[in-house]
């Protein structure tokens, strides 16, 4: 068992194992560790939690110097972070940053980064305050943030019901068909993956009202299987229904590959899925959800036009 690969127990299978590892080390004031979005706190003080996330960017993973200046990887390493924090329904506070940089990299190029950061951080009102720097074979990235949620507003992975619908943000697989461009090497919708958004300000205003929330970092299949297994609940989505902007389908057909599976499966979209009562959809309709499916008692399944099921499978993982 010990002398097994990663690859065979899968990023679920480490993050359990991880998981029980760290079973140890719960105490009173830590309300949710490992298995969401953020790690959250109780506060002393007052009623509000203290939100904890942490993201690592890896050359040749995350991003690659030959698509993305330094300035566009800057950007992207905060937003994913803030990401995790809009899921919760809070705020971001302060940054820390730790990057292991190749014996080749400029001063200018180092320059353009921290400016790609800070862009990011000031237009989400997030405060860098510190970090540690060291070398390595290729340029990794870790930024850990602190941030605040009061206890109303505080959205879990874990509080999906039976009979919520399951609500998307905005079109999904649009990050993963600009990776597909520049693997291919042609020429079209990059900007997104480029520059991707996250939904901060939109997750506080519908923390009061969502169930469940998660961020859509690996696939909206992945992330709904997140949410299933987090609530002890089933959940299906009706594949008509899932959100693909006309680009990302232009760049399907340009690429002769399915936009479907880039939004069940790619990651990166950075929208967010949540989940809410039905009598409670008109309070969000100015936010312009859109329905995909719904909380059910058990099973995971993605519903055809022609009423067909098939278990709901996929998302992007790293040790696959």
């Amino acid at each position: 068992m010990k002398s097994e690969k990663l690859s065979t127990i899968g990023e679920s299978g480490l993050i359990s194992m991880i998981a029980d590892t760290l079973e140890r080390f719960d105490d009173e004031e830590l309300f949710k560790g490992i298995g969401d979005d953020c790690a959250v706190l109780k506060n002393r003080c007052d009623e509000n939690y203290t939100l904890l996330t942490t993201d690592m960017l890896v050359e040749g993973d995350h991003f690659d110097r030959d698509w993305q200046d330094p300035w566009q990887i800057g950007w992207k390493s905060i937003i994913v972070n803030i990401s995790d924090i809009a899921a919760m329904g809070g705020l971001p506070r302060w940054g820390l940053i730790s990057i292991a940089f190749p014996e080749d990299t400029t001063v200018s190029f180092t320059e353009e980064l921290f400016r790609g950061m800070v862009s990011a951080s000031d237009k989400h009102g997030l405060k860098l305050v510190g970090g540690d720097t060291t070398h390595g074979d290729s340029l990794i990235i870790n930024i850990a943030l602190i941030g605040e949620v009061e206890e109303e507003n505080l959205c879990m992975r874990r509080d999906a019901e039976t009979g919520d619908l399951i609500c998307v943000s905005g079109d999904l697989g649009k990050s993963w068909a600009g990776l597909e461009l520049f693997r291919s090497g042609k020429k079209g919708y990059t900007e997104y993956y480029l520059k991707p958004e996250c939904r901060l300000e939109l997750g506080r205003e519908l923390a009061p009202y969502v169930n469940a929330m998660i961020d859509v970092s690996d696939g909206l299949a992945s992330e709904v299987i997140h949410i299933s297994e987090e609530s002890g609940v089933g959940a299906e989505i009706e594949k008509s229904k899932v959100p693909i902007s006309e680009r990302t389908k232009e760049t399907g057909e340009l690429l002769g590959k399915d936009p479907l599976k880039w939004a069940l499966s790619g990651g990166e979209d950075f929208e967010l899925v949540f989940t809410i009562p039905p009598d409670r959809l008109d309070r969000i309709e100015k936010f312009e959800p859109i329905v995909v499916g719904r909380i059910i008692e058990e099973g995971l399944y993605l519903i055809h036009d022609d009423g067909r099921k098939d278990r709901l499978e996929g998302g992007y993982d790293h040790f696959a």
